[in-house]
């Protein structure tokens, strides 16, 4: 464990490509072995705005990565946060902690937040309106929603107290998990299900993605379940019964576009209804 926190402690910025580039090319070829649903549409043409917007999100991260660090910093220099008040216990177990709680804080909270507030469900509307999803669709987040994620990611950092290593290992967690649980992909029912009870799985997070409540509104977790199972929002469906988008915005062609996209949170408010499956 002392080896890994070392190597994420000074993980080059080329390695962290890697993982977001490694992790799109592994689950887009296994979308094509065992996929959930066939697929009928343009692989190429539907991962273009999507991997616009998982470039503006690097680009909207990457000056920000500044105060991370900064406050990374001052919390493990003061002593500062929940896993720096809490007796000393084994290294493994002070990183699971740290992951742990920054994925409440920077991924369910965040997430939970997005549904409840108007003006932050239309910034969050572009992740949802994608009619396709897929392992690309992980990262299709408006470049606003991008700092609102990022803002609770400082506040995580700050509140659990995470050293830089554990902060670069929770995000490159996140961004493996997150291409995981949103890629087209069929696993074993019992599989599936196994998984569920610890990390958020594919067909978990599918029901995330119904085009209408209360399912949009239900497994906001990323990396693990537990969150969605201890507050209540777990919900299951059949994945057959599926159908991806928001019915208030079904224009598959505005949702494809990047520009129809970049102006979506600009719209008249409009929320998802609440339908049977």
């Amino acid at each position: 464990m002392e080896e890994i926190m070392n190597y994420f402690e000074t993980i080059p910025p080329l390695h962290r490509s890697l993982i977001l580039v490694g992790g799109i090319t592994f689950f887009w070829i296994l979308e094509g072995i065992v996929p959930l649903f066939n697929v009928r549409y343009k692989k190429w043409r539907h991962a273009v705005p999507n991997f616009f917007f998982t470039l503006t999100t690097i680009i909207v991260n990457f000056p920000l990565a500044y105060f991370l660090l900064k406050t990374s910093d001052w919390a493990v220099n003061n002593d500062f946060g929940i896993i720096n008040w809490l007796p000393e216990m084994p290294l493994w177990l002070y990183v699971f902690l740290g992951v742990l709680f920054l994925d409440l804080i920077g991924a369910y909270a965040a997430h939970w937040v997005e549904h409840k507030v108007k003006p932050l469900w239309m910034i969050h509307l572009v992740h949802h309106s994608d009619h396709n999803v897929d392992t690309t669709t992980a990262n299709r987040h408006h470049p606003l929603e991008s700092v609102i994620r990022y803002v609770f990611t400082l506040i995580g950092v700050f509140v659990v107290g995470a050293p830089i290593g554990i902060i670069m290992l929770y995000q490159s967690l996140s961004v493996v998990l997150s291409q995981f649980n949103h890629a087209n992909i069929r696993l074993p029912r019992s599989v599936d299900k196994a998984l569920s009870y610890v990390i958020v799985s594919p067909d978990m997070h599918k029901v995330h993605h119904h085009f209408v409540l209360p399912y949009t509104d239900s497994n906001y977790g990323n990396i693990f379940s537990i969150w969605d199972r201890l507050f209540g929002t777990y919900m299951e469906l059949d994945p057959d019964k599926i159908t991806y988008g928001v019915d208030t915005f079904p224009d598959e062609k505005e949702n494809s576009s990047i520009m129809g996209l970049l102006k979506q949170p600009f719209h008249k408010y409009r929320r998802p209804t609440t339908g049977t499956s």
